[in-house]
């Protein structure tokens, strides 16, 4: 998962699937779901239901229905009493065939919005009830890794000299210089801990070199970890600088180089006990292994270079 604490989880379900989800949704909440679309897939859809009735047919409070062949398009509907309301179609296609994708619904208080790989989609508004809701379907061609639910955190007002991105009053990232203008410095008020997910959003500048993404111990020049890609030359270097010297670096990618010019991204860096994993638009691409053992200690992230900041998140 590239969320930290999601409520409730499935990993991995065989498809199709249903599961009901515990305590039904709230506004505020996010499902996450994780996957692939299979090569030769014509279609998938995913399913927030009223009930897993197959005959009657439970209700389809959020019907989402990727279609591949001819004119490739999202449909999205509901069923009440067996009966499909007014498809609406959606030609703008985020996901492929053969392709990891990552799906976020968000749940408000009159509608669904949907992003795909970081970027938003479509918005839904509800024909059902959203209190009827409490199961939710997958079927078609595709692969799931994880279906999580997210619950919804309130923002913390604070004074206009410090910034929080999100998360709780204790654990929060703070901008000191009250905005995300670069360069940008954020205190991590408690420290990093495993299990804690950095996610940052940006959009690359038109004529890029690079930038640079830090995390750095306090009142110490020591950086635990160096992201830096370089779109230039479509190279994501990673290290350490610690004790006055940088480390060996690192630059081996599990998928393509994700950055180009003048495009929006999505950066997840999740905090495990021994390595840090890193996704962009969806897609993990690297694992890093700690090289400060003791992650409490690093308590500052440091964000410059060829971008504009649009958003920063600590789960």
């Amino acid at each position: 998962m590239s969320v930290a604490n999601p409520r409730q989880s499935f990993l991995n379900p065989t498809i199709p699937f249903a599961g009901t989800i515990l305590g039904g949704l709230q506004p505020g909440e996010m499902v996450l779901i994780q996957g692939a679309v299979l090569s030769d897939a014509d279609r998938f859809q995913v399913d927030l239901t009223c009930g897993s009735s197959t005959k009657p047919r439970a209700d389809i409070a959020f019907h989402f229905n990727p279609r591949f062949r001819k004119s490739p398009c999202i449909v999205c509907n509901s069923l009440q009493q067996e009966r499909w309301g007014k498809e609406e179609i959606h030609y703008q296609m985020p996901l492929q065939q053969g392709a990891a994708f990552e799906i976020i619904i968000l749940v408000q208080k009159d509608m669904f919005k949907v992003a795909v790989n970081g970027a938003h989609l479509l918005e839904y508004k509800y024909r059902l009830d959203l209190r009827r809701v409490d199961t939710i379907g997958v079927s078609g061609k595709v692969k799931v890794q994880a279906i999580g639910f997210i619950p919804g955190s309130t923002s913390v007002q604070t004074p206009p000299s410090s910034v929080v991105t999100k998360g709780s009053e204790s654990n929060a990232v703070f901008s000191e210089s009250g905005d995300l203008s670069l360069p940008y410095k954020g205190r991590l008020l408690r420290g990093l801990s495993a299990g804690n997910t950095i996610t940052i959003k940006g959009h690359i500048s038109l004529y890029p070199h690079s930038f640079t993404v830090n995390l750095r111990i306090s009142n110490t020049e020591d950086i635990a970890l160096h992201l830096n890609p370089r779109l230039k030359a479509s190279v994501f270097i990673r290290n350490s600088f610690l004790d006055d010297s940088w480390g060996p670096e690192e630059n081996a990618l599990s998928g393509a180089f994700p950055f180009l010019p003048g495009e929006y991204f999505e950066m997840i860096i999740r905090c495990d006990a021994h390595l840090f994993k890193v996704a962009v638009n969806g897609v993990h691409l690297l694992d890093y292994k700690h090289r400060v053992q003791d992650v409490s200690c690093i308590d500052e992230l440091e964000i410059l270079g060829d971008l504009q900041l649009l958003d920063i998140k600590l789960w």
